[in-house]
């Protein structure tokens, strides 16, 4: 007999969701498509008190960052063991994490290899993604909450046991499943940076 999944949510989620809600509700999103998601995490927040936890309902919010170089020209991306693609860094929460932002560092921190990283305390883009790889176990949909940060052209970076590979690629010449799935992260993170 198997035991039950937990149903209280621990604290340290609890609180990870309120940085969540108060951060996107103070979020203007700079168009159509990022306010819906916007809405729709903050709807998805206020309706599952375990949105951050992995334990929680199937789609849970995530965090992660696009790493560019100081040209802004060039974009360090980690292909993705599970996924099987080049994507920026970053994944679920953990009950460590004091705040989204530190959580995005700390995920950008361990799959980048870069232990100085220091992410830009603003939001860049907000996703929503279903994930259709039996890989991703009980999770079915990713509600992204995404930073931007720099490294130096010639920073250490090193493959994580996540990762296959870990490499830089022009911010206009990513593989073209990168492209659509990154292109307007890179813009907006290019934007931001500049």
């Amino acid at each position: 007999m198997t035991s039950a999944p937990p149903t209280e949510v621990p604290a340290a989620y609890l609180s990870l969701r309120e940085d969540a809600l108060a951060r996107l509700e103070a979020w203007q999103a700079p168009d159509p498509q990022q306010e819906q998601w916007r809405r729709e995490l903050v709807e998805h927040c206020l309706e599952h008190p375990g949105a951050l936890w992995k334990q929680g309902p199937p789609q849970h919010l995530t965090t992660g960052a696009i790493v560019l170089s100081p040209s802004l020209d060039r974009v360090l991306l980690t292909l993705h063991a599970k996924a099987g693609m080049w994507l920026q860094f970053g994944g679920h929460f953990e009950p460590e994490d004091t705040t989204v932002l530190a959580a995005a560092t700390r995920e950008t921190r361990e799959e980048s290899g870069l232990p100085d990283i220091v992410l830009d305390p603003r939001i860049v883009e907000l996703h929503r993604h279903e994930l259709l790889a039996t890989a991703f176990g009980r999770c079915a949909e990713h509600l992204d909450i995404r930073f931007a940060g720099v490294a130096p052209d010639d920073a250490a970076f090193a493959v994580s046991d996540e990762s296959l590979d870990v490499a830089w690629w022009p911010a206009d010449g990513m593989p073209p499943e990168t492209e659509a799935e990154l292109g307007p992260l890179v813009r907006a993170a290019q934007w931001l940076l500049a």
